[in-house]
């Protein structure tokens, strides 16, 4: 039994044959995401979306001879992208996705920024319902942008990026599945609905939301070589990493890559002073999404860079020099403060303690690896006050290839970890998801359980 997998990421749509007996991804293919309209407004990130609708139908083309018994399709996106849809199925928006940042352009009334105006129509309970996902880069302010400037017509659909391409290339009405009904930032967990009251009172109650779907339900049928197969509703891309990096509830999930989450997985819903995800089966993640991690180190490779970018001469790889050199700096009593973005910890950075033989490559980034575990753990003890994880898992790019950074997170959380056991963490999410959905698996965890027994048995 196979399914195709397709994943539309910020960086890249890939898409995987995915071997149900075996377990194994096959035929992964990887092709760039198409690139963002070209705009004025610095705010704006928009993408034409029957371009996308074009990569996805043709990463599908590309995989299907490789899957002749094809039995479903199953897809997962960046979070938070939006298209608008008429009662025709046809885009009346482009693609906004969460690089988007027009809320926060100044509001007509002078009141601050559109997003100011959002948080002085919302209380903080309110927001707690959201599950604290509401942020400039969330659907539901967008649509407050587009609602505040006239150009929001009424009964039309805010669809997700994956359902809106589902709803194109399989002729069916987008809904949506609450992994990315969470992520628009209108969807209450409390009562697992949208939130009519932030939608009336943010006016978008004009609008025609997308019915929920359950998890596994078909979302349509789609021409998969010569067979009509089924493809089942999209989900989170942060959500279907998770489950193929095989977290445990009694794990904590350090997420590091351009971005960094620091996650942990409930049986029920717990609200707080984080953001609340639905996962699978039933179960939540609470999570931190902005601790610092690759963005805020490219801006010191960034300054280190300069002098050779000015002069254009490329240096393809500086991380192979960075993790050599932060490997053979033992410690350090430099100060670097990674926070020069808006992160649970504050917005403002620094580089400080500066010697004349600590200002060196070695020295900086090792002190900005236990800057990022410091705030990482930071971030643990508001998700996890007691300390009761038994072991953290490790994920991304930057955690999975810099030895001296997972050495720092381990020291400074006295405990043991354990990496991702796949390179290709969110299509093996969708290979777990596919075996459920088909019923070779009774749940996630079920799954999960299994082959993190097999990875035990075969690193003996």
């Amino acid at each position: 039994m196979s399914f195709l997998g397709i994943d539309l990421g910020t960086s890249f749509i890939k898409g995987a044959v995915l071997n149900l007996d075996t377990r194994q991804l096959e035929h992964i293919r990887r092709a760039p995401f198409p690139e963002p309209m070209v705009t004025a407004d610095p705010l704006r990130c928009e993408y034409d979306p029957l371009e996308l609708t074009s990569a996805v139908r043709t990463m599908i083309d590309e995989l299907a001879p490789h899957a002749p018994d094809c039995e479903g399709v199953v897809m997962c996106a960046q979070m938070h992208g939006m298209v608008l849809m008429d009662d025709r199925r046809e885009a009346v928006s482009n693609c906004v996705t969460w690089r988007d940042q027009r809320a926060l352009a100044p509001h007509p009334s002078g009141s601050g920024s559109y997003f100011d105006v959002i948080l002085a129509r919302t209380s903080p309970e309110l927001r707690r319902q959201l599950g604290n996902e509401l942020d400039p880069a969330r659907p539901v302010c967008f649509l407050f942008w587009f609602a505040e400037q006239e150009k929001l017509a009424s009964g039309l659909t805010p669809a997700s990026l994956p359902d809106f391409v589902l709803s194109k290339l399989c002729g069916s009405d987008p809904g949506v599945e609450s992994t990315n009904a969470s992520a628009s930032g209108a969807f209450n967990l409390e009562t697992s609905e949208w939130h009519y009251g932030l939608i009336q009172e943010l006016g978008l109650d004009r609008l025609r939301w997308p019915p929920l779907r359950k998890q596994g339900q078909v979302a349509g049928y789609l021409k998969v070589g010569s067979n009509s197969v089924p493809c089942y509703a999209p989900v989170g891309d942060a959500q279907a990493a998770l489950a193929g990096a095989l977290l445990s509830m009694d794990e904590l999930s350090l997420n590091i890559a351009t971005g960094a989450q620091v996650s942990r997985l409930r049986d029920e819903l717990s609200l707080g002073d984080y953001q609340t995800r639905p996962f699978f089966g039933g179960k939540f993640l609470n999570t931190l999404s902005y601790p610092p991690a690759g963005r805020a180190l490219n801006l010191l490779i960034g300054l280190l860079t300069e002098f050779a970018s000015a002069q254009n001469v490329e240096l393809p790889d500086p991380w192979t020099y960075i993790a050599q050199a932060a490997g053979e700096t033992s410690d350090t009593d430099l100060d670097v403060d990674l926070n020069f973005f808006s992160a649970p910890d504050g917005a403002r950075g620094h580089v400080a303690n500066i010697r004349a033989d600590d200002l060196t490559v070695g020295h900086v980034f090792r002190a900005a690896f236990r800057n990022m575990a410091d705030s990482y753990y930071q971030c643990a003890l508001r998700l996890w006050p007691d300390k009761s994880w038994k072991n953290l898992l490790l994920s991304g790019g930057l955690a999975c290839k810099l030895d001296a950074l997972r050495g720092t997170i381990q020291k400074r959380f006295g405990t043991g970890y354990r990496l991702t056991p796949f390179a290709e963490d969110t299509l093996f999410g969708l290979l777990i998801l596919a075996s459920v959905f088909s019923g070779k698996a009774k749940s996630v965890e079920e799954i999960a359980s299994e082959l993190r027994t097999r990875e035990v048995k075969a690193s003996v």
